[in-house]
């Protein structure tokens, strides 16, 4: 009988806890329910106003299109894996509003001057998402190069345009895809024709200045034609701004035997939210690499989708991200192998201190028909205390026989090995974990094949890890007032 007892006393107990578990569950998805609601009612309201002013161009009925999708189905649930976790209160915490209108012209070396003096490109300047300047919205170069906004493409060009958008068809649909794809004001337009090998990098700095809380959202579209080449260095960076949300698209167009080679630059302050929508469409013979370096940011979203419809494509996708405090840092990527005898490689790197939290989701997926297919991708991370947090999930989704693929992710900490043989050399234990780190950075910033880009962004890493360079008042002459011994070290000689 007492045996009986306890064992009922035991059923019991697992029955209030199932019903507990499932009134938890009750509440996170009735939590879940009314979040979704507020926020697809947050940004109906922008998309409701853009259309009702909405005038007739050749984006006009893409812009009606893709504002019907979103009215249909919202943001993407927490069963999405590319949205998994993201923080959508944050942008809940903030009334921001659309600026309409380009401020008035001012040159813009009299407000900015990008930091890395020793890249010779093609300059590019967007303020506020507006492309900056004083008489001509499109440049047209001798050889046939055309680069300036896409607002004036889409009027001269709309054939041109029209075209290369039919090239680039995907039906998936995308929540912020579709309201950038909707609200957008202007963007950056690169044409390279047939057969041109642009000379110096063409450079996309995007800046915000203003005293409001702006959401923006830029479009840009780059067409590399057939046996064409282009280097492209993207930037986001803030001047002064409260809080930001931008929601930017870059769509890239590659056609048989072109390179792209793509470099984009985080670098904003912790009161900004940045999400990114990167659109590879590769045809026969294409190579792209990309290089995504997150150095700052309050919350952080790239999302990369590269579609290889061809055979002989390559895409090589390459990222860095350093985060602190309780900065939030996603990279979510999915390579589409729909042809025969491509091939992709991933490599990320992350460092987080504090209480940073980052998210890595990779996806491959490889068609029935893509015979031949190679894929391969890596995700290595090194926490720096116990707060913070990594979510990595690498997986792939294979419907061919013939095919190598693999994927694989690692999440530890500084190896106190190498820390101490570092230390038994004489260097000091702070300059020991940054020569690890940057070494451990420098995996992915040697896959940047711009010498000068390469440098200035090793230098970025250097100068974010140790946080500032190091004060004159670590002078080893300060020892008596019993302050540790620390000797600058020049970690990329070293």
């Amino acid at each position: 009988m007492q045996r009986y007892n306890f064992l009922l006393r035991i059923d019991n107990v697992k029955k209030k806890l199932y019903l507990c578990i499932q009134s938890i569950k009750t509440v996170f998805l009735l939590k879940n329910m009314i979040q979704t609601k507020e926020i697809n009612s947050y940004f109906s309201q922008f998309i409701d106003s853009s259309l009702s002013v909405l005038g007739e161009d050749a984006f006009s009925a893409v812009r009606r299109e893709e504002a019907r999708r979103f009215h249909e189905k919202g943001i993407p649930s927490q069963n999405d894996e590319m949205w998994r976790g993201f923080a959508w209160e944050k942008i809940m915490q903030n009334t921001y509003s659309i600026q309409q209108d380009a401020d008035p012209y001012m040159p813009v070396d009299s407000y900015f001057n990008c930091e890395a003096h020793n890249i010779d490109s093609y300059l590019f300047a967007f303020l506020n998402g507006f492309y900056i300047h004083r008489n001509a919205a499109l440049t047209i170069f001798p050889n046939g190069l055309i680069i300036g906004g896409l607002n004036a493409a889409v009027s001269q060009y709309p054939t041109l345009i029209a075209d290369a958008m039919q090239k680039m068809k995907n039906g998936q649909y995308a929540a912020m895809h579709s309201i950038n794809q909707t609200l957008w004001k202007d963007g950056l337009f690169v044409y390279v024709p047939d057969n041109l090998h642009v000379d110096k990098p063409v450079q996309l700095v995007n800046l915000v200045k203003t005293k409001a809380d702006l959401f923006i959202n830029p479009k840009n579209l780059i067409i590399v034609g057939k046996n064409a080449s282009l280097k492209l260095i993207h930037c986001d960076d803030t001047l002064e701004s409260n809080h930001s949300l931008i929601n930017g698209t870059m769509d890239i167009l590659v056609e048989e035997n072109a390179n792209l080679d793509y470099f984009k630059l985080e670098n904003k302050e912790n009161k900004s939210i940045l999400i990114n929508h990167l659109n590879v469409y590769q045809y026969a013979n294409s190579r792209v690499s990309t290089h995504t370096n997150t150095f700052n940011g309050g919350l952080v979203h790239n999302t990369i989708s590269a579609n290889l419809l061809e055979e002989h494509a390559h895409i090589s996708l390459n990222g860095l991200f350093l985060a602190d405090r309780e900065q939030n840092v996603s990279n979510c990527l999915s390579v589409k192998h729909y042809a025969p005898n491509c091939s992709s490689k991933q490599l990320y790197n992350g460092i987080l201190d504090d209480a940073a939290k980052a998210r890595f989701t990779g996806h491959i997926y490889v068609a029935p028909d893509a015979q031949k297919t190679e894929a391969y991708q890596l995700n290595h991370n090194i926490l720096l205390t116990d707060e913070a947090e990594i979510s990595t999930q690498p997986f792939l989704e294979i419907y061919a026989d013939d095919v190598k693929c693999s994927h694989g992710a690692t999440v530890g900490q500084l190896d106190d090995n190498a820390v101490f043989y570092l230390r038994s050399r004489g260097i000091c234990e702070k300059n020991a974990r940054m020569l690890l780190m940057h070494a451990f950075a420098k995996e992915v910033i040697d896959t940047i094949n711009i010498a000068s880009l390469q440098l200035y962004i090793e230098n970025l890493v250097e100068k974010r890890l140790m946080g500032q360079p190091i004060a004159c008042t670590q002078c080893p002459l300060l020892c008596c007032e019993n302050k540790p011994i620390e000797f600058k070290v020049n970690i990329p000689e070293v």
